[in-house]
């Protein structure tokens, strides 16, 4: 028998049942907050570094003052194991080594006594890496002595595996004495207020919490022509190398680059190769050369090659710079405005009494920060670039505007002028879609101001936008994602980068269809001219700097060969003549080259001419240093970009090629390429 409950009764029960469960659901739900809030890969033991140790902070300083490259993924950020600690001093101790064998001041006393410091506290760690009971699997094959980290997420403690591959045992080093090292750039680096000229590198790409909007324009492969339809092949040369340092930048944070930001012609480029200087009054020389093309030896690869002219430091024009910074919200990432300054500062200590440099800024405005100042007050535009602080929206187009007014106002009738453009590439306000832009700058180049864009950070990176804007603006483009790449760029070339030794040069090469049945122009695909544009001095082309080298590659499929490319068909022309024998013309010409430019204060242009014949190829003989390495990197961006050419081409070829194209190497340039195309090529195994 059952009786009714009053309802104020169960009014009482269920309150005092609800307070009775509140501590037990409050107790679980912070329990479950907590165990969120906590990374599974964030636990740290007694015996780890923090980020804000000594020695940590001493390590991160090495790492950013010489570009040590760094396999530990968000080193500067989270705590490290000992032994990822001594992964890291292991790579910056050779790192250093090696920039001490080229120069020995480029090392400082004082970091040399950091570094000996650190070897000695971390010694036992050091031997461990040589144990091979305790070798790491290296991330990749860029430094095959490298071990990493690897992030597990369903455990809550950092795991390295073993490899075959054991660590150097680092030796305790005498004071004054060279270290140890390896070479590449840092995958992470950080910037603190107060630090010194530090190299920094681009953060990994953004995932999960920030969106990436990185722009890169569309590429495809330029195709075979038959030469009975289209025996002329006309472009512009190109001296931007902004896509190799973006490139590496991929590569050295785990990742391959997207397709379309690989232009092969940027990366050949980004190379200086060993052509003779001109003679005479012209102001670049022309090399040729024919092998046998690597990935497919049925088909002949040629190179075209141009030299500028070295100039002395007694013989550079006076400069009128124009420095315009964007110092919108989105540079004040470290590896954007931070960087950006610091490489300001290396242009600026190598600025003359005679040159000018002017200060422009744009975030939802423009300004002038410094006007034109003597290239010898170097502790006031030093302490200019100082005071830029991040913030606001883009007007990348009034920046523009306000940057080419004052080049004009300070012009240099016999000068150098040009405005240097530091971004990011995001406009947001004003004038900022591509097609304004490049319309703008074309307005602007005639004025007799050439441009030179740098471009900064990841994540929301426009590049397509800044190799318009210094393809339409008579410049140069590059991409800063290291301090040492700035000094390449700002210092080492700083004749390339600054000074024009001849504007608007096109390349026109015409085949003899008696030697060559196709061709193929291997990059350049952004550079193509019609034929005509090749007569036309009003049509607007590149430009090369003092001391430049320009190369150009094309694969050709010899007459009478059967390849296994599927050449265009096309239906015989009914009212014109079937072809021209090598009788018609000369004995056994291949092509012919053509090139024109200006001089950079001339609107009329030049012409040389040079022809190739089918007898200087001589299947037995060695290739040149300088075609074996452009090969090599040529076939390194075919495999890249997954073309449909790539042949027979693979890793393996590209090693083979650089390493008997290596040469001097005074700078370390191609000893890098070697390992960055180990690196990718262990990344490739992973896909």
């Amino acid at each position: 028998m059952s009786y009714p409950i009053p309802s104020k009764t169960w009014q009482r029960v269920s309150i005092l049942t609800l307070l009775l469960l509140i501590p037990t659901v409050g107790i679980a739900v912070l329990n479950q907050s907590l165990t969120k809030a906590i990374p599974t890969n964030s636990t740290t033991s007694a015996n780890s570094i923090l980020p804000n140790h000594p020695n940590y902070q001493a390590l991160q300083a090495l790492v950013n003052n010489y570009s040590c490259v760094v396999s530990v993924s968000n080193f500067g950020t989270l705590p490290l194991t000992r032994t990822e600690f001594a992964t890291v001093l292991n790579t910056c101790s050779e790192r250093i080594n090696e920039l001490i064998a080229n120069n020995p001041t480029t090392v400082a006393q004082t970091d040399l006594k950091t570094l000996q410091r650190l070897q000695k506290e971390f010694a036992p760690d050091l031997a461990i890496l040589n144990n091979p009971k305790d070798k790491l699997e290296a991330r990749s094959d860029i430094a095959p002595t490298q071990p990493t980290r690897e992030r597990i997420q369903d455990q809550s403690i950092r795991k390295t595996k073993p490899s075959g591959v054991p660590m150097p045992l680092l030796p305790r080093i005498p004071a004054g004495s060279p270290v140890m090292s390896t070479v590449n750039r840092p995958s992470i680096s950080k910037i603190q207020a107060g630090n010194s000229i530090n190299a920094l590198v681009a953060p990994e790409p953004q995932t999960g919490g920030k969106f990436n909007t990185e722009n890169y324009n569309r590429i495809d492969d330029n195709p075979f022509h038959r030469v009975g339809n289209d025996p002329l092949s006309t472009f512009s040369i190109d001296v931007d190398t902004a896509s190799y340092s973006n490139m590496r930048r991929f590569i050295t944070q785990g990742q391959l680059p997207p397709k379309d930001a690989v232009r092969i012609e940027e990366l050949i480029n980004y190379f200086p190769y060993n052509y003779p200087q001109p003679t005479g009054n012209r102001p670049f020389s022309v090399t040729t050369e024919v092998t046998s093309a690597p990935w497919n030896p049925q088909h002949k690869l040629v190179q075209v090659g141009l030299q500028g002219k070295r100039l002395e430091n007694e013989t550079l024009p006076p400069s009128n710079l124009v420095f315009l910074i964007d110092v919108s919200g989105s540079m004040g990432e470290p590896d954007k405005l931070p960087l950006v300054q610091q490489s300001l500062k290396l242009l600026v200590n190598k600025l003359r009494p005679e040159d000018r440099v002017s200060l422009v800024v744009y975030a939802g405005n423009a300004g002038v920060v410094l006007p034109a100042t003597p290239g010898n007050q170097k502790t006031k535009i030093l302490a200019a670039i100082d005071r830029l602080q991040a913030g606001g929206s883009t007007a990348g187009g009034q920046g523009i505007e306000l940057a080419y007014k004052i080049a004009k106002q300070n012009f240099l009738k016999s000068g150098n002028n040009r405005v240097i453009l530091a971004t990011d590439g995001d406009f947001n306000v004003g004038v900022s879609s591509d097609a304004e832009l490049t319309r703008l700058i074309e307005q602007k180049r005639d004025q007799g101001i050439f441009l030179t864009v740098l471009g900064f950070g990841t994540g929301n990176y426009k590049d397509g936008k800044m190799e318009q804007l210094a393809d339409k603006g008579n410049g140069n483009y590059a991409y800063i994602d290291t301090l040492l790449e700035a000094k390449k760029v700002l210092v080492n070339d700083i004749r390339g980068t600054l000074f024009t030794i001849a504007k608007d040069v096109k390349i026109q090469v015409e085949f003899n269809p008696a030697k060559v049945q196709a061709y193929r122009l291997i990059g350049y695909e952004n550079r193509l001219l019609q034929n005509q544009d090749f007569n036309d001095d009003k049509k607007d082309a590149g430009e090369i700097g003092a001391g430049h080298s320009v190369t150009a590659l094309y694969e050709i499929i010899p007459t009478g060969t059967k390849s296994d490319v599927k050449l265009p068909e096309v239906d015989p022309l009914r009212y014109q003549r079937s072809g021209v024998t090598a009788t018609d013309t000369a004995d056994n010409e291949m092509m012919l080259v053509k090139l024109r430019y200006k001089l950079p204060q001339d609107n009329t242009s030049q012409l040389i001419t040079q022809t190739i014949k089918d007898s200087e190829f001589n299947a037995n003989q060695t290739p040149s240093t300088n075609l074996r390495f452009a090969a090599a990197v040529a076939t390194f961006g075919i495999i890249l970009r997954d073309s449909e050419y790539k042949g027979n081409a693979n890793y393996d070829l590209v090693m083979k090629l650089a390493t008997q194209g290596q040469g001097e190497d005074q700078e370390g340039y191609r000893g890098e390429f070697i390992r960055l195309v180990e690196q990718s090529r262990e990344l490739m195994t992973r896909k």
